[in-house]
């Protein structure tokens, strides 16, 4: 990449919206299209009804009737987002319709072949990702009215009811909550080659408020998802064919690969802002957890992933708060490490609600004589209550994870 000698007015480092980063969205598809062109009027019926299909158990045989449709009249970025979030949550029910015991081994080709061909045209992989399932999954059911979760909606929806649209829509106010410190990202990078102290602090202090303000829309999630119904029922359709013994042996997609591929489940490690902020206040994470967390980013939208790399490779935060000897810059880049701190821990107190106790409530119900099905459809999976939807052993990677970021703190 060329260096800009240009004395007079240095441009920032970040423009987002080469990033496809949105100035009012952050990393949200702004105002995601909700409807396909005619032609792919099949994919849009199966795709409404998702929820009723997969509860009926029908949903398999529904795909095997499906037209093996051409993707060539997708044009533009909206159209192929959404069919991608069409056919991700179609696969999705389709892989998990008879839950983990039920599991198929190839996925048919006529939801195989165009999904491939859409996820290579947007550089995604072809499994749900967080990129669909929050990211596009989403409009207002008032045009005009706020982005609140009174006023929202999910696009695509799974078994699961009012839980699953509370789960999708409270990480959507979380990506939300962060834009502001999204922004300060470039004000901070723009500031530090411009050594410019007083909006390098406004930038930091923007970021650790941006950063407060998830922790407050993470709460939200004890407001509109019950725990039972996240683990029994959503849990596992959000769950990938890597690191899974429920599928040890990954997915052939037919018409694609004679080979299985494996690919990891949606992960809240694929949203590109903690990645975006790690990088930032250079917070070095252990090797595994790095390791994890830098293929996590293989499921991210590849300009969301640029961005974090360029932030990667811009001069170094720290060192300059470090060097300034600037107190002021130093507590509130301590600040900024903190709020990130405090956000992982809560992270891990929801993960621990969600996750763990549910899974002890789910054995405890399968311990009893004639135990039944868990609320709605099947019951509650058993291959992944040690591990995320993406495949970590998650109490130890979260934990590593808040642990490192600690650590980032620079001392008086």
């Amino acid at each position: 990449m060329e260096t800009s000698d240009d004395t007079e007015e240095p441009p920032l480092p970040l423009a987002l919206a080469t990033f496809q980063v949105s100035e009012e969205f952050g990393f949200l598809l702004p105002d995601p299209l909700t409807e396909l062109p005619a032609p792919y009027g099949p994919w849009m019926d199966i795709a409404h009804g998702l929820p009723q299909l997969i509860v009926s158990h029908q949903l398999r045989s529904r795909v095997h009737q499906m037209p093996q449709l051409s993707t060539q009249h997708l044009r533009g970025r909206e159209q192929l987002h959404l069919a991608h979030l069409v056919l991700s949550f179609i696969t999705m029910g389709y892989v998990w319709q008879e839950g983990e015991e039920g599991t198929v081994q190839v996925l048919p080709r006529n939801l195989a072949v165009p999904y491939w061909e859409v996820s290579q045209a947007l550089g995604l992989p072809p499994i749900l990702s967080h990129a669909d399932f929050v990211l596009a999954n989403w409009r207002r059911k008032d045009p005009h009215g706020p982005l609140e979760i009174e006023n929202l909606d999910p696009i695509i929806t799974l078994p699961g009811g009012e839980s699953l649209r509370g789960f999708i829509l409270v990480t959507l106010l979380v990506e939300k909550a962060a834009v502001p410190g999204i922004k300060a990202i470039t004000q901070a990078l723009g500031a530090v080659l411009q050594r410019d102290g007083d909006t390098l602090h406004r930038a930091l202090e923007e970021l650790a408020g941006a950063i407060g303000a998830m922790s407050a829309a993470l709460r939200r999630m004890h407001d509109y998802v019950d725990p039972e119904v996240f683990y029994s029922v959503i849990r596992i359709f959000l769950s990938g064919w890597k690191d899974n013994p429920a599928m040890p042996h990954g997915l052939v997609y037919e018409g694609v690969s004679p080979e299985a591929l494996a690919f990891s489940g949606g992960s809240a490690a694929q949203s590109t802002v903690l990645h975006a902020f790690d990088e930032l206040l250079g917070i070095c994470h252990r090797q595994d957890t790095a390791a994890f967390l830098h293929r996590m980013r293989d499921y991210m939208p590849p300009a969301h992933r640029a961005f974090v790399e360029r932030i990667g490779g811009a001069a170094s935060l720290r060192q300059h708060v470090l060097s300034s000897g600037d107190a002021r810059l130093r507590l509130a880049f301590n600040r900024c490490v903190s709020a990130l701190a405090d956000f992982r821990s809560y992270h891990i107190t929801v993960v621990t609600k969600y996750i763990a106790t549910a899974a002890a409530k789910a054995r405890a119900r399968r311990a009893e004589p004639g135990a039944g099905a868990g609320p709605s459809a099947g019951k509650a999976p058993a291959a992944l209550e040690d591990k995320g939807t993406g495949g970590s052993h998650i109490f130890s990677f979260l934990k590593s994870i808040r642990d490192s970021t600690r650590e980032g703190l620079i001392s008086a």
